[in-house]
């Protein structure tokens, strides 16, 4: 069984930064990309970024590029999203995804592209 924990969530002010962590965990699970989405009340889940750890690819929503970094350690099914800048609009649930196969460009971005997800951590900027 496949296990995601994030870990990082928490009040910040507008302006400040956050750095989240998520470790996936399974007898014999590889993952071959992380994600990061998000979801605030009201809304949909929404895509945040993601990484490919076969050539560390990266990529961003539109809503986050310039402010957050994703990076991670493939052998440790590591990832880590780095959140500068926050604005109050960034106050959502945050949930990691992995996956353990490609699925193409499209499915980076995708909630429907990645197998499995933890639990979420919530993240609330205040002005």
């Amino acid at each position: 069984q496949v296990q995601l924990v994030e870990t990082g969530g928490g009040l910040v002010q507008a302006g400040g930064s956050l750095r989240l962590s998520c470790a996936a965990s399974g007898r014999t699970f590889r993952s071959y990309r992380m994600g990061w989405f998000r979801q605030a009340p009201g809304k949909e889940r929404e895509f945040v970024a993601a990484i490919r750890w076969s050539g560390g690819s990266t990529y961003y929503g539109d809503a986050v590029k310039g402010r957050f970094t994703i990076s991670g350690d493939n052998a440790k099914n590591t990832v880590y999203l780095q959140m500068n800048s926050l604005k109050l609009e960034d106050t959502a649930v945050y949930y990691c995804a992995a996956d353990s196969k490609w699925g193409g460009a499209q499915a980076m971005g995708a909630v429907q592209g990645y197998n499995y997800w933890g639990q979420g951590t919530q993240v609330t900027v205040s002005s």
